[in-house]
C-alpha cells in the first residue's frame, strides 16, 4: 500500500496510507468469509460504509440497503460533538448488519448503535468494518485489518 506523510500541525507529521480499489475488493471478499450470521438488511454509516453496503447488498442479494449519517471528523480533525442523523425506517428488518470503512476511535459506531438500539430495541445489530484500531472504545463484530495510520480510501481520493 503506498503511503505519504502529511503535516497536520506545524510540528506533527501523520502517515497517510492510500487504500486502492483492488485491495478494497479483496478485503471485502475476506470480510464476507468472516461474517457468520444471517442478516436481512445492511446499514451503511455514510459516507465510509456506502461502497461496502452496495457491494455487500449485491453479494448477499439483499435489497434492504440503507444509510445513516454521522459527522465526527472534519478532514483529519476529530470534532468535539458527534451528530447522528438520517435514521432509516427499519421496521421490516430483524437482523441488521452495520458497515463502516474504519472503526477509529469507536465513537461513531458506539453512537450509531446507541441511537439504533434506543429506537429499535427489538432488533439485532451486527457490525463490520474493513479496518479497526485496537484503541477504539468498541470493537466491531468482524473486521479485516488493524489500522495504525490514517487511511486515505480510494473513494475519497481518486476523483481529486
Amino acid at each position: 500500500m503506498p503511503f505519504f506523510w502529511v503535516s497536520i500541525h506545524k510540528d506533527i507529521l501523520m502517515k497517510k496510507i492510500y487504500y486502492p480499489y483492488d485491495e478494497f475488493r479483496d478485503d471485502l471478499k475476506t470480510l464476507t468469509q468472516k461474517i457468520d450470521v444471517e442478516f436481512d438488511a445492511i446499514l451503511a454509516v455514510a459516507r465510509g460504509g456506502l461502497s461496502m453496503a452496495q457491494m455487500l447488498g449485491e453479494f448477499y442479494n439483499i435489497r434492504e440497503v440503507y444509510a445513516i449519517n454521522t459527522i465526527g471528523y472534519e478532514e483529519t480533525q476529530k470534532l468535539e460533538t458527534l451528530k447522528v442523523f438520517n435514521i432509516p425506517h427499519l421496521a421490516t428488518s430483524s437482523n441488521i448488519l452495520i458497515v463502516d470503512d474504519i472503526v477509529d476511535s469507536g465513537d461513531t459506531l458506539k453512537a450509531v448503535l446507541s441511537t439504533l438500539k434506543s429506537r429499535y430495541p427489538d432488533k439485532f445489530f451486527y457490525t463490520a468494518s474493513l479496518f479497526y484500531k485496537p484503541t477504539a472504545i468498541i470493537k466491531p463484530d468482524w473486521y479485516v485489518k488493524i489500522a495504525d495510520d490514517w487511511i486515505e480510501f480510494f473513494w475519497s481520493e481518486d476523483l481529486r
